[in-house]
């Protein structure tokens, strides 16, 4: 039987140390992605300790999205090699930032559901602005945003810190309210009043949107699920709906020279 002191594994000793299954081993094989360096008399496939490291670089660079077709041509390109320990360094650093993102992610929203715990004990409901926190935990925030996006918007975060993020949030919280007075007294949306609130509106976005795809994104996000965020804010998906359509038509009016 095959052991970490042999240095040799049989395929279902290997799939069952490294937690994939017979079947994965059996496609990277026959993709060329991985072949066991051994066979037993009988033709039993035997997989040594070089053939583990790359194994290891597979699902390391597979966990952080890259396609196995891409992680065929990056294994085998020139300059690769499984036994260098330079090139497994500057993996194990990708995959620990990688997992240490996932990490914090899984934080917040432990201290989120925390929060929505406590609000259930709470004797008044909570603030606008402890409602807006929840936006960023909603499934509209996976459904809109690449994960690229959603790494520029946690850099943006960190770099801003906690106090101008929670002053943001009141901020936005007043122009909320602004907002829907207009939409409620039927301003019109070339009164050099709303055209300056489109104005605020915009400079809170670009504090945490910096790229034209992320805002795009994050009014689709808005647009399209105004029920399921309203769920979690003091105004309804019939208000919030209004107020972006209002927001939309604001933002496109050209004042006349």
């Amino acid at each position: 039987m095959g052991t970490a002191e042999s240095g040799q594994w049989s395929i279902g000793e290997l799939a069952k140390a490294c937690g994939v299954s017979v079947r994965t081993l059996h496609h990277y094989d026959e993709i060329g992605l991985l072949t066991a360096s051994g066979r037993t008399p009988s033709g039993h496939r035997r997989y040594g300790e070089g053939d583990l490291r790359r194994l290891y670089r597979i699902r390391a660079l597979h966990m952080l999205g890259i396609p196995l077709a891409s992680i065929t041509t990056a294994l085998d390109g020139p300059g690769n090699d499984d036994d260098d320990l330079g090139s497994m360094r500057v993996l194990l650093d990708r995959q620990l930032r990688h997992v240490q993102q996932h990490a914090q992610q899984v934080q917040a929203l432990q201290d989120r559901l925390g929060e929505l715990l406590n609000r259930l004990d709470a004797p008044a409901m909570p603030t606008a602005a402890q409602f807006m926190s929840t936006l960023e935990m909603i499934t509209v925030f996976e459904k809109h945003f690449t994960p690229e996006q959603r790494q520029q918007l946690a850099e943006k975060r960190q770099e801003l810190g906690a106090g101008k993020i929670e002053d943001s949030k009141r901020q936005w919280t007043a122009l909320v309210e602004e907002g829907l007075e207009h939409v409620r007294a039927g301003t019109s949306i070339s009164d050099p009043a709303v055209q300056e609130w489109v104005h605020s509106w915009d400079r809170i976005g670009e504090m945490f949107h910096s790229g034209e795809d992320t805002k795009t994104a994050a009014r689709a996000a808005w647009q399209e699920n105004a029920q399921t965020i309203s769920a979690d804010l003091p105004w309804s998906a019939e208000d919030l709906a209004g107020l972006m359509g209002y927001l939309h038509k604001a933002r496109a009016h050209e004042p006349q020279a």
